[in-house]
């Protein structure tokens, strides 16, 4: 059984070779990127959560903190960026597990300030996440979560601006700036059994092309699962 290590860095501390490392990882599962994009990507976030197993890079994800005002009062955003895991290692909650935890400790910095998770979405085992860590979030197949869609047309049209289609909550690339090698972006048929993958499939059909759903979860202790609520607790102490 692999160990894993990790390790959040902000994104000026990151070395030439980490950064080299991310980017093969990150190319050969996506299509449709180039090392420049990866690199633009990485200036626009504060901070990355690397994963190692032997010392080798095998997953990360990137994430930008910034503060929004929104209906009269500032609110924290927490903006996911690129996220790649290696196939080898699908399964390893350590990434998942310190992410979960630096969010408790964001939310310490400044513990009076809303909080929420953007994230754009372009593959089914991302959005899988989404009810892993909470109990609801939009859009949802099943709660009613409509009252974060404003603020997420918003977030998405501030950041994506005309790529952004608010009537169907999908940032519509005409170019793709990323999109999973067809090899793995299809799920299987167990896969299509699951509530979640069905809805992001008929939310984003053409994630295949690099097309991705905007989601908005609101970060409360309220809104978390048993287990994010004690992993995130750990990162407020």
């Amino acid at each position: 059984m692999s160990s894993y290590e990790t390790t959040c860095l902000r994104i000026a501390d990151l070395t030439d070779k980490i950064r080299l490392d991310m980017q093969n990882l990150y190319l050969s599962y996506y299509d449709g990127s180039t090392a420049h994009q990866i690199d633009a990507d990485l200036q626009d976030k504060n901070e990355a959560i690397l994963v190692l197993s032997q010392g080798n890079l095998v997953g990360f994800t990137t994430m930008k903190v910034y503060e929004h005002e929104w209906e009269g009062q500032n609110i924290r955003i927490i903006y996911s960026g690129d996220t790649i895991v290696d196939r080898a290692h699908w399964g390893q909650q350590a990434l998942a597990f310190t992410w979960i935890a630096r969010m408790g400790a964001i939310k310490r910095e400044k513990p009076d300030l809303p909080m929420y998770w953007f994230l754009i979405v372009k593959g089914h085992r991302t959005f899988k996440y989404l009810p892993v860590f909470g109990k609801s979030f939009y859009p949802h197949w099943a709660v009613d979560r409509s009252d974060l869609k404003p603020l997420a047309d918003d977030l998405a049209q501030k950041k994506f601006g005309k790529d952004y289609n608010p009537a169907t909550g999908v940032v519509e690339f005409p170019l793709s700036k990323g999109h999973l090698k067809r090899d793995i972006a299809l799920p299987s048929e167990e896969e299509k059994s699951k509530e979640a993958v069905r809805f992001f499939l008929e939310r984003n059909p053409n994630y295949i092309h690099g097309h991705e759903l905007v989601c908005l979860c609101e970060i409360t202790e309220e809104n978390m699962k048993p287990l994010t609520k004690r992993i995130f607790a750990k990162g407020l102490q």
